[in-house]
């Protein structure tokens, strides 16, 4: 019931919106709070009710996109508060990196970056659709979403860095200066405060060593910062 109230909701408050945009933008405001707050109760009562989250679970391979997109908002909420509850439901999680829109597959790889904690190796599986995601060419927060998973990840052991670091340094290279890249920093930051192999640590303070000598600002302190972590 819930999801048919929010998809209609949606229709009728955006045909509303589009209406009466030049004379009251508050409208629009409203609709993204009760929009929010009606997902925010999808999360809840999956909290409480196995059912209920293995239905939505089960809506990130729906037909329907917006209900694979309100599915992958509310167990995004639910991986903030209680990720274990997810480790279950992993693979269904990493199949829905293949689904089209960009929204899906953010939030997924959201929580595949909260459920590394919980079970590295499972969250190996998802590397392949990650990789897809990080050269996403339409997607800014895709890309973003899956370097910060990939750094996760790769952060855990010295052979995971081994394995990741190329992509990682790719995407440095491939980012740098874009919009995403200042938040693609702080996750390198992460990643080069964990369990790197000696070679990867060597490769990531050359590769920083141009930013952190001729940089600016933040992208001049994140450089220094990786550095110094790595060092």
């Amino acid at each position: 019931m819930l999801f048919s109230s929010i998809s209609s909701n949606k229709r009728v408050h955006g045909h509303k919106g589009r209406m009466r945009h030049a004379e009251n933008t508050e409208a629009k405001v409203d609709y993204v709070s009760e929009k929010t707050q009606d997902i925010q109760s999808l999360a809840d009562k999956a909290i409480k009710d196995p059912k209920a989250l293995n239905d939505l679970i089960d809506h990130l391979a729906g037909p329907a996109r917006l209900t694979r997109q309100i599915s992958a908002t509310s167990l995004a909420m639910i991986a903030r508060e209680h990720p274990e509850m997810l480790l279950p439901h992993i693979a269904a999680i990493i199949d829905a990196l293949n689904r089209p829109e960009a929204h899906t597959r953010w939030e997924c790889l959201d929580m595949l970056t909260l459920l590394v904690d919980q079970d590295s190796r499972a969250c190996d599986k998802a590397v392949a659709g990650a990789e897809t995601a990080m050269f996403d060419e339409d997607s800014g927060p895709v890309r973003l979403a899956a370097v910060r998973f990939i750094c996760k990840l790769g952060a855990t052991t010295e052979n995971r860095s081994e394995k990741l670091w190329p992509l990682i340094d790719e995407a440095i290279q491939c980012y740098h200066g874009d919009l995403e890249f200042q938040d693609m920093l702080s996750a390198v930051v992460e990643f080069s405060t964990g369990k790197l192999a000696p070679t990867v640590k060597q490769e990531l303070i050359s590769r920083m060593s141009f930013d952190a000598e001729n940089g600016k600002g933040a992208l001049k302190r994140r450089a220094a910062q990786i550095i110094q972590n790595a060092s």
